[in-house]
Formats: C-alpha cells, structure tokens, sequence
C-alpha cells in the first residue's frame, strides 16, 4: 500500500507544514494533499509545495466544484503540473455541500451527479487538446447558451499544452455517485471508508466500472482512503483530541436535514450517536456535542496510540481493498510510524 501525507486547509493563519511534506517525501511517501472550505485554497499551496519536494504527487483532496469552472480547474491543474515538471498533480474534486456551495460561492446547489458528469468531461476535453471544446451537458455547457448569454461565445482550446494524463479522483459517498466514480474517474476519494467498507462499496464500484464499458477494473482505477494518526501512549487521550473536529463535522458541517458527514456515521451503525451529537451542536452545546462521540467511532476511523498499536491496527487498513493511504496528520512522529508500519524504509 502507498502512503500520502493530507495537510488539509489552514486555519486561522495560513500555515504550510513544508518541512513535513519533505520528510513525508524523503521517507517514501506517494502523495500530498490539500484541501479547502471557505478560507485557504487547495490549489495555490500545492504549487508552493512543487518548488520545494521534486518527487511526491500533489493532490487536492479536494478541489470543491462550485469554487471553479470546469475549464479553470483544468487550468489550475495543467499549470501546477507543468510547474512540478509534469506527472505529479491530481485533481481531486468534490461537489462540497449545499450550504458552502451556496452561501460561500453564490451557486446553486442543482443536481450534483449530473454537474461532476459534465465537470469531468470537459476537464477532459481540454486536457486532451483534441478540439475546441464544446459541451451540451444537464448542468453545465460549453459555449454557454443560457440566460444572459450574448451568443457571441466561442470554442476554444487552450493554449498551453497540457499533460493530456493528469488524473481525475472524485469525492463521494453514496451509492449514485460512487458508481459515477468508478465510472468516469480515475480515482476515488471515498468519503466515509474504514476496514471492512469495501463489503459495501464493491458492488457499487463494479457496476461503475461496467457502465464504463471499456474493460474498466480495480487495475486501472485508484482507491485513496484516509486515516487520522496520532501518536501517544494515552489512548484515551489521542482519541479525545479528535474529537472536536467529528463533533464539528457530523454536527455541524452541513445543515440537519443535508449532512454528508453525519450519514455516513448512521451507515456505519452509530446512529443514535450522530443523531445526539448533531442535535447538540446545533444547539450550540459544542463541549457536551464532543463528549457525545463515541471512542469506538473514532478508534474505528483512526490510528492513534502507541507506535505497537498502531503498526498493529494499519494491517487491517493494508488490507482494506484501498490502494493508498492518506495519513491525516501533522505530527512528525505520526509520519514516521506509519512509514516503518508501511514498510517504506
């Protein structure tokens, strides 16, 4: 199994672990990746990031769809790649969820299956240079026709040349657009993914690739799973300390009735737990919301412990059906157990 170092986004201060992200590379590690909300951005970092490593991949995990145009998220990816010197960016997309897309960029909400399926194909179009690039898509279409459109819009093809083979993952979750993943992706960013998932998400991932038509199969498609790790001999202690960010997504990171986060915990059987958590932290009883979450969830979603422990708990992980490994984690000593766990080095 690969591994991969997740930075995520900053907070308050923008802040880019590049010292990490060197070690990660010097230790073996297969990819970095980035992520953004509504303040840092997840590309600009990555291309910061290029001038200082010379090998790692620089993935964004992810790029949310609303925050770009297909084509401009085409041509961040094309731009960083040439920067990195060619084959090492991925791009990884995520439709966000309808109050970010929304209330932070101005967009609607629409239907997300349909706006990834034209996303994607017109990304591909323009990395591929063939034409310039028109679409008639459900959501979204190349030259825009609709309402205030001059009808003066022309096809273009870009400029630069592009890497025609910069890969495309998808963030998803559910059994809709996890198929459209396997589908039309070369990659998965699974949301929700934990040993023993792969019982669920199998069939769901084979019917995608047999849509595809071409032959598609688990060789020609990757599966980058993520895992938070933290080092401590006080169990307790690390599971405590991942808490609050649960509390914040499950509870609090979506509205009641649209909470990607807080689905996934009821579909991995901690129902009443995500259904308590959620109703505290949406009564702004944010400590009493993180108190509310389960060990066992958060043991079942992470690696913390001692170094034995956790070496001990990645085996299941290595043999999870996941491909890659994205370690969620800035602690220097997490970086360096789940390289000897994964026997880097």
């Amino acid at each position: 199994m690969k591994l991969g170092l997740s930075i995520g986004y900053s907070k308050a201060q923008l802040d880019i672990p590049v010292e990490l992200v060197q070690r990660a590379e010097e230790l073996g590690y297969d990819s970095v990746w980035t992520a953004e909300a509504y303040g840092s951005d997840a590309v600009t970092p990555l291309a910061y990031l290029a001038a200082k490593t010379s090998r790692i991949k620089l993935g964004t995990g992810i790029m949310q769809l609303a925050a770009r145009t297909p084509a401009n998220a085409a041509m961040s990816a094309a731009t960083v790649d040439a920067m990195a010197g060619g084959g090492r960016f991925i791009a990884g997309i995520g439709v966000s969820g309808p109050q970010i897309v929304e209330g932070w960029y101005g967009q609607p909400w629409g239907k997300p299956y349909w706006r990834m399926r034209d996303y994607v194909a017109i990304m591909r179009k323009i990395f591929a240079r063939e034409a310039p690039v028109t679409h008639e898509g459900r959501e979204i279409s190349l030259p825009y026709k609709g309402e205030g459109a001059t009808g003066l819009g022309k096809p273009l093809k870009s400029i630069l040349h592009m890497n025609p083979h910069i890969p495309i993952y998808l963030a998803t979750g559910n059994e809709t657009t996890v198929k459209l993943t396997a589908e039309i992706a070369d990659g998965w960013l699974p949301m929700g993914f934990v040993p023993g998932a792969m019982t669920e998400y199998r069939p769901w991932l084979e019917e995608g690739f047999r849509r595809a038509g071409n032959g598609k199969g688990f060789k020609d498609f990757t599966i980058q799973a993520s895992v938070h790790v933290e080092v401590d001999n006080d169990v307790k202690g690390a599971l405590q300390r991942l808490k609050p960010e649960v509390a914040l997504y499950v509870g609090g990171m979506g509205h009641r009735t649209k909470n990607f986060h807080n689905d996934i915990m009821v579909r991995r059987g901690f129902g009443d737990a995500a259904m308590r958590i959620q109703e505290l932290y949406l009564a702004h009883r944010k400590e009493e919301a993180i108190a509310a979450v389960p060990d066992e969830w958060v043991d079942l979603k992470s690696l913390v412990g001692p170094p034995a422990r956790i070496r001990e708990r990645y085996r299941a992980w290595e043999d999870s059906g996941a491909d890659s490994l994205s370690v969620r984690s800035r602690q220097p000593e997490a970086i360096e157990v789940m390289a000897r766990a994964a026997r880097l080095n």
